[in-house]
């Protein structure tokens, strides 16, 4: 059984020095633009050749980050961080968005791709998914149980599970909260975090229902292990290198150890906390123990002799990479020095000619000593042989000169293993999509809607809905769908099973909102229609879908509509134009942050910040969406200027529209006696 990988955060280079030095066997990082730690230092071109070089040397691998939602405009840009990626031979891409994928295999095919946790994959139908898309690693969402993982497991590819940092309350790829409120995306890295300040359910004061203790799973590495999880990723690329230096030496002390000493735990819960850790995801303990906050107490921890303790563990380089050399000498020929690292093999001479000497002669003992002065470099050297033909003396100078010249020579082969080759891409300016005409899609959380929506194209009700409330609607005139749920946690089975049952009852169109949704429904032979979920938002993402067999697809609920006037291809699209947006989808529901559970909440719960604004939970028995306080609204003149073959109600918590009997009672939306959005549609995001 292979080792799990120890993989490593780095936002700057101090970091890569620390995790390194630490015993990482990966690393992290990010370029300057398209990373989901837009916060962090991270790496320009050359920072990043440095980096790469550094780590190679070491034996370490690099994996560069290009996870965020990417718009057309970009695209060119994106093409240059791709080759510069490739250039500096980093050992994979990390990515969100599937038009970013489909742009990397052009420029790099060789380039191996992991599908970051932005792509909100927590099922076996997901991965399974990315594999057959040629993904090489699959990076898991953080909500997955054990059980869970244990099933993905069984894909042939390789899995990255998180075990140790950061939890976001939501769903990984599927967060839009810090979007609505000030344009800072999550899924463009530029998250304001809003999940930490004060939210309380149902006007229990003083609450924080967003946030979450830190994850830690090293104490399951073993069991992470066995299980056939190939990589134990840390969290943290804006975090401080002494942080990535003691969560690594914590992982590296229990994977080969067993446990972790008693130093490093302290070091650990030190130098960050949030009142301690959770592992409620993975032992499926998903209740009120899992909140926390960062108290003073927990700030303090982390204080000046601390950080001084860590770094100094860190503060010289290490030996890590072992080299078997032989040298040999003879009176009026230059020396010469093999050395050996066990893939490569480099052998240099020196530029004087040894003479017989004439007083003492050089002996073994002080060829080994200098030779094997290796500080300051990552070799520990070793002289299995030495021969001297001859009673002869060579310059101490000359000794140092074959030593540096080698290990020089080892760095460079070391550095640079996989010689990519880069193809120029020219990125074109996409076409335009002209729509023939915009019909109306309604999206309904239950199946007791009024006769008007008989005119809708398409009614789109909830997966396990009874079916014989399906076959209702069907025998009334109603253009049914069902949409997969959200969060399809450890519910494959139940929704294979379900969506049979409907396909029997002549169901055929299904609304899906990530890959894992999409593969179940395109097995039994369903529709295809994309959710908002998979954030499709560029050119090369609807070409991806198109490709993958999509019918149409919602865009994404952070594109202006200037964004959406612009996009290419040839896939019909629409957009969200009423509903009470998900600004999260949560797997630990916020109102367990006060203890309440399902019996008493009842579906009812509401949550409230620090203005006063009142936002709807609702939890469909898996995960919980968190609601907009005010509902999305574009009027019909605006969304007829948009280049979309549909727009969608999206209905959720409304109960009006189980007696509308004409269309034209809501078209106008006079119920709208409240503030309502535009959402972002002409603000963007950042």
């Amino acid at each position: 059984m292979e080792k799990i990988e120890i993989l490593a955060p780095a936002g700057g280079f101090d970091s890569v020095l620390a995790a390194v030095r630490s015993g990482a066997d990966a690393v992290y990082i990010g370029e300057k633009q398209f990373s989901a730690r837009a916060s962090a230092k991270n790496f320009d071109n050359d920072e990043l050749k440095q980096a790469v070089a550094y780590c190679h040397i070491h034996g370490v691998k690099v994996y560069v980050t290009l996870n965020t939602i990417v718009f057309d405009h970009e695209f060119q840009r994106l093409a240059g961080a791709i080759a510069a990626a490739a250039e500096a031979d980093v050992d994979a891409l990390i990515v969100q968005n599937h038009g970013v994928a489909r742009l990397a295999r052009q420029i790099a095919p060789a380039l191996p791709l992991h599908a970051s946790t932005q792509m909100s994959v927590h099922t076996a139908s997901g991965v399974q998914a990315l594999y057959e898309m040629g993904f090489k690693r699959v990076v898991l969402s953080r909500e997955m149980s054990r059980e869970e993982i244990k099933k993905a497991a069984k894909i042939p590819i390789e899995l990255e599970v998180f075990v140790h940092g950061a939890l976001c309350m939501c769903v990984s790829g599927q967060c839009y909260f810090s979007a609505m409120l000030g344009s800072r995306s999550g899924n463009r890295g530029a998250c304001a975090q809003t999940c930490r300040l004060p939210f309380s359910v149902n006007n229990q004061k003083g609450g924080y229902a967003l946030s979450l203790k830190d994850n830690s799973l090293i104490h399951y590495l073993a069991d992470l292990q066995a299980l056939g999880v190939a990589s134990a990723k840390i969290e943290g690329r804006m975090k401080r290198p002494e942080y990535v230096a003691a969560a690594v030496r914590a992982c590296v002390e229990q994977r080969d150890l067993g446990f972790i000493t008693d130093g490093t735990a302290q070091a650990l819960r030190g130098v960050f906390s949030r009142t301690g850790f959770t592992d409620g995801y993975y032992t499926g303990k998903r209740g009120k123990g899992m909140f926390g906050t960062r108290t003073r107490d927990d700030v303090v921890a982390a204080d000046d002799k601390l950080l001084a303790q860590i770094r100094q563990g860190y503060h010289h380089e290490v030996q890590n990479i072992l080299v078997n050399g032989s040298f040999s000498a003879a009176i009026g020929q230059k020396a010469t020095l093999t050395l050996s690292d066990g893939a490569h093999t480099v052998t240099v001479q020196s530029e004087a000619v040894a003479e017989e000497a004439r007083s003492l002669p050089l002996d073994e003992e002080k060829i080994r000593a200098q030779l094997c002065k290796t500080g300051g470099t990552a070799y520990a050297l070793q002289l299995s042989e030495i021969t001297l033909d001859g009673n002869l003396s060579l310059p101490l100078s000359s000794l140092n000169s074959l030593r540096r010249e080698a290990l020089e020579r080892l760095d460079a082969l070391r550095a640079h293993i996989h010689h990519y080759n880069i193809n120029e891409v020219n990125i074109e300016t996409p076409v335009p999509y002209r729509a023939k005409a915009q019909t109306l899609r309604v999206r309904v959380p239950k199946t007791k809607i009024g006769s008007g929506f008989k005119a809708c194209e398409r009614v789109f009700v909830p997966l396990f809905s009874d079916v014989r409330e399906l076959e209702r609607l069907q025998s009334e005139g109603f253009a049914i769908g069902v949409e997969i749920p959200r969060g399809m946690f450890g519910r494959e089975a139940q929704i294979d099973k379900q969506l049979g049952r409907v396909k029997a009852l002549g169901v055929s169109h299904a609304l899906c909102h990530n890959v894992g949704a999409l593969y179940q429904a395109k097995q039994q032979g369903f529709t295809l229609h994309g959710g908002f979920g998979l954030n499709l938002c560029n050119t090369y993402d609807l070409l991806w879908a198109e490709e993958y067999g999509l019918t149409d697809t919602e865009l994404s609920i952070e594109m202006t509509f200037e964004q959406v006037n612009r996009l290419g291809g040839n896939i019909g699209r629409g957009v969200i134009s009423y509903g009470y947006l998900p600004l999260m989808l949560c797997r630990s529901c916020p109102a367990k942050s006060i203890g309440l559970d399902c019996k008493a909440c009842k579906n009812q719960s509401k949550m409230t910040d620090r203005k006063g604004k009142r936002f709807f939970l609702r939890c469909d028995g898996c995960c919980t969406e968190v609601l907009n306080c005010v509902p999305l609204y574009i009027a019909e003149s605006e969304i007829s200027k948009i280049s979309t073959s549909f727009h969608i109600w999206r209905f959720t918590v409304e109960n009006y529209v189980e007696n509308v009997e004409n269309i034209e009672e809501i078209n106008d939306f006079s119920m709208l006696k409240d503030k309502f959005t535009r959402g972002l549609t002409r603000r963007g995001v950042e």
